[in-house]
This record gives C-alpha cells, structure tokens and sequence, in this order.
C-alpha cells in the first residue's frame, strides 16, 4: 500500500524516539536516567487543576469556536501588553500546531524559510511538509548560538517567505538582547513579504533581566507571528494548549479555516484550564523558574567535571548542549570503526553504557553537540552526570 512522499521525506522526531526508547528500557528493569523531554517535572498548580476540574463539573464538553473561547483570548491577550486584541489571538492544540498550522498557510512549494540552528528537531519537518525550502543558518557557541544580522541578511533573497527564531532557544537556551534583536530587525525591515515566527514557548523560564519580544517591535509587528502556550510555565504539557497572536488579518482567517477542517477547537476542558492558569497570580511561574535555575547552576558545575567538554551558559529554557566532539574519535576506537562517528553514536553509547538518555545534537541540526534537559530533579542530574563522567572515562 502507498506511502506519501511528503511523510517518508520527514525524519522521526529525535527527542520523542529517545524518550520512547528510555520508557521500554524502564519496562525491561533497566534503570535508565532520562535526561530527554523539554517537559517541567512539576504538577500542574493547584488552581489549574480545579480550573478544569470546574469545567467538567459545569460541563464545558461541546464543542468550541474553532479560535478559542472568547475569555481564554482575551486573557492572553492581556498579557501582551496591549499589542494584540482576542480577535487576534488564535488557541490550538499545544504550540506544536501553532507552528505547523502556521507554516501551512503561509509556505507553497519552493519557498524559503530562514531557520538559524541549532534549532528545534520540528522546525526543519515541518518546512519540509510543507513543501518550502528550509535554508538553515548555523551558529556557534562563538556568539553564544545566536544568529547575527549579517548572517541574516546573507540568507534572505526574494525567495525568502518566512525567518523562524526562537528565544529563549531550545536546544541551547540562548536569549537575544533587544540590541541583537534590534540588529536583525533592521535587516528585516528591508524585506516586506517576509514573515517573521517568534516561537517564545520558554518566554518565562529565564534567568536574565530581561526577555524581548519579537512584536515589541513595531516596524515589523504586522508580519510577526507570535507563538507561545501554557506547556512550560505552567507545567501544562499534556493539557496541549498554545496559541498564535498575529496583526494579519488574512493569515488569522487562513489559519482559522485549516484549522477547522482538522482539529477544529482544542480542548475545552483544557482551555478552561488555561484560562485560570492566566487569570490567576502568577506566583507559581516565578517558584518553578527560580527551581530550574537552581538546576541551571548545579548541572553547568558539574559539567566543569567532565574532561574535554565544554558547554555555553544557557539563559534561558532548560536545556545543556554540551560539545561532545573530544570523544568522537575515542568512541570510535572504542567501537572498533574506521568511519568517523558523531552525536548520534554518543547518545547510543551513553544509553546502552551509561544508561543515561539524551538526544544527538545532530537532530538539532549541530553534530558536535547532544541535549541534557534539565527539567528534573537535582538528584536525576547529580545521578546523570555521575554516570555520563564514568562512560567517558572509558573512552
């Protein structure tokens, strides 16, 4: 039976098979330290909870306006500091399809999309479905990950449709200053029918001063498209709510239309839930963000244990990105191969050896690299790096 060529052109999320691969390791006895998902190891908070809890109970089970309720937007909304109204705020099933929806009605065949890597495993995927021309920018720990104005401006040409840029990053947790955003603004200005996705999922999990956004803006704000969502700040992954906030009126209806011949509404139960997530003190985001800087700190002063590593200072998210390239060659040896191997080779040595799971860099579009994510406990990472220091030095 047939396949389509766009789904076997498209490459298994990395993340997501590793993580399987840790959960039937576990189901075999086998104790495997995980170190893979972008996903906070906290509860919900309480008042989200019984914000769906509420909604179950009021019977909030039939089906939504395709954009999201009316007060859920407008909530939102009000954390934007004025720049977007409800009608202009879109709720999907998690930020995911915030993105991909957002590609889909904007990219047609051979389209451009400018994607600074590393970046995440979905961003390259999903160009990809879409039919557009992903053209990758890298970067290097050099500028701490982050893509300058000139290596911008080298990219763009008139095929270009959209620039994808995600602060704070995953996989590095880089964060651009408005001075390095306000660089690559100027450069954006110059070309008009680019879209610019601001994929701003980890906007609270930071720990500098201060994290700029994209439709902060003005010059640009028109052709911004916004992305954010409650699965990070709020320790809401599996509720899957996010949503997109764009001045364009055409794309808002573009984006509205594809979405409800495919999922229609997210959840209701779950907007319910994200809507007391917003309206509530916000207290909880600051406790969670001060614990994962906490791990911050303890991971980057053990990863000074590791000899021949070396690692940038995330600012924001929680994720470590790690240059394993020393080891390259050794594990090779080790291994008894003659052709050079890569991230992917170290990630199955430190799950088959270590037993501690990650994910290669190389999904992430930097092979020199993997990702430790650090959305866990002290204990996990002490126990983590413990393990990945003893499978080196037997190298």
């Amino acid at each position: 039976m047939q396949i389509s060529n766009r789904i076997a052109a498209v490459c298994e999320s990395g993340s997501l098979k590793m993580a399987a691969r840790c959960q039937e390791m576990r189901r075999q006895g086998v104790d495997v330290v995980s170190m893979t998902l972008g996903e906070p190891d906290f509860a919900a908070p309480e008042h989200v909870k019984q914000g769906a809890i509420k909604a179950v109970s009021e019977d909030w089970s039939h089906y939504g306006p395709v954009p999201g309720y009316p007060s859920l937007r407008e909530a939102i909304a009000a954390t934007l500091g004025g720049n977007y109204t409800a009608g202009e705020i879109m709720v999907s099933t998690g930020a995911k399809q915030v993105i991909y929806n957002a590609i889909m009605v904007t990219i047609n065949k051979g389209d451009e999309v400018v994607i600074p890597t590393p970046s995440w495993v979905s961003y390259v995927e999903m160009v990809k479905l879409a039919e557009g021309t992903p053209v990758t920018v890298p970067t290097s720990a050099s500028t701490h990950w982050k893509m300058t104005a000139e290596q911008l401006k080298a990219a763009l040409n008139e095929r270009t449709r959209m620039v994808m840029l995600c602060s704070p990053n995953n996989p590095t947790g880089s964060v651009y200053s408005r001075a390095e955003l306000e660089a690559l603004v100027n450069v954006l200005v110059q070309y008009p029918e680019v879209y610019i996705l601001s994929d701003e999922i980890y906007q609270h999990i930071s720990y500098v001063p201060e994290v700029v956004s994209l439709a902060e803006f003005e010059q640009i704000r028109e052709r911004v498209i916004l992305v954010n969502g409650v699965s990070k700040a709020y320790a809401m992954t599996g509720y899957r709510i996010g949503w997109m906030a764009t001045k364009s009126r055409a794309l808002w209806q573009a984006y509205n239309r594809l979405q409800g011949q495919s999922t229609s509404c997210a959840c209701t139960i779950a907007q319910k839930a994200a809507e007391a997530a917003y309206k509530a003190p916000q207290d909880c985001v600051e406790q969670m963000r001060l614990a994962f800087e906490r791990r911050r700190d303890l991971i980057m002063s053990l990863m000074t244990e590791l000899p021949d590593v070396t690692c940038t200072r995330p600012d924001g998210a929680f994720y470590v990105f790690p240059d394993m390239s020393a080891y390259y060659g050794r594990l090779a040896k080790h291994l008894g191969v003659t052709e050079a191997v890569g991230s992917a080779a170290m990630t199955e040595y430190l799950l088959n050896e270590a037993h501690v799971a990650c994910v290669a860099g190389a999904d992430f579009g930097e092979d020199k690299c993997i990702r430790l994510s650090y959305a866990t406990d002290e204990q996990t990472i002490r126990e983590a790096i413990k393990r990945i220091k003893t499978a080196l030095a037997q190298l």
